[in-house]
């Protein structure tokens, strides 16, 4: 079996914690821009109270002009947002969207699961792009990506710290996850 090894800027970068100050300001940084959005909207009705912010937003994304570009250029992607007009669901969707934000942008700034969180505000930032809106979101979804490659140092200043240690990565549990699932070896196995 062959190792590809990466270059050794990209291991110190990314695997060590000497680049640990790094990601801590660039995700307290991205985590701001998500808990502020977020809580923007929170206490803005049009958000909050029937969505029809986001109504007003799926209208215009999904129009079709008869001279140019639509805003949404995938119509496979303009047929889901269609979807999501069409059924009234953009009631419920803009909850989502709103506690979305917050809790990735707290989840973000203490450091907690941060590659979980940086995740879902990249798919945030995706399906904005998607939906035909560039403003911050190309840079926001850079942040997110280097955030989930850089996921074992990202959040050394932080929560994770202590919770990875706790909880285990999916390949490899940690100390309170592998206490719950130990067998006993004086209790008689069933089957």
């Amino acid at each position: 079996m062959t190792e590809i090894r990466g270059s050794t800027l990209a291991v110190k970068l990314f695997h060590t914690r000497a680049f640990a100050w790094l990601w801590a300001v660039l995700r307290v940084w991205l985590g701001w821009q998500w808990l502020h959005s977020g809580w923007g909207k929170l206490f803005n009705p049009a958000w909050m109270d029937g969505g029809s912010a986001l109504q007003g937003f799926l209208s215009r994304a999904t129009v079709v002009p008869e001279t140019g570009r639509p805003p949404v250029v995938y119509d496979w992607y303009r047929s889901f947002l269609q979807a999501l007009l069409d059924g009234g669901h953009y009631t419920w969707f803009a909850k989502l969207v709103v506690f979305g934000e917050i809790l990735v942008g707290i989840g973000l700034i203490l450091g907690a699961f941060t590659a979980i969180a940086a995740f879902f505000g990249a798919v945030m930032n995706i399906s904005f792009m998607l939906a035909g809106t560039a403003s911050t979101n190309p840079v926001l979804f850079t942040a997110s990506i280097l955030l989930m490659v850089a996921w074992k140092v990202a959040g050394w200043y932080g929560v994770d710290r202590w919770l990875l240690y706790e909880v285990g990565t999916p390949w490899q549990p940690g100390r309170t996850l592998a206490r719950l699932f130990r067998r006993d070896k004086t209790q008689p196995q069933v089957g």
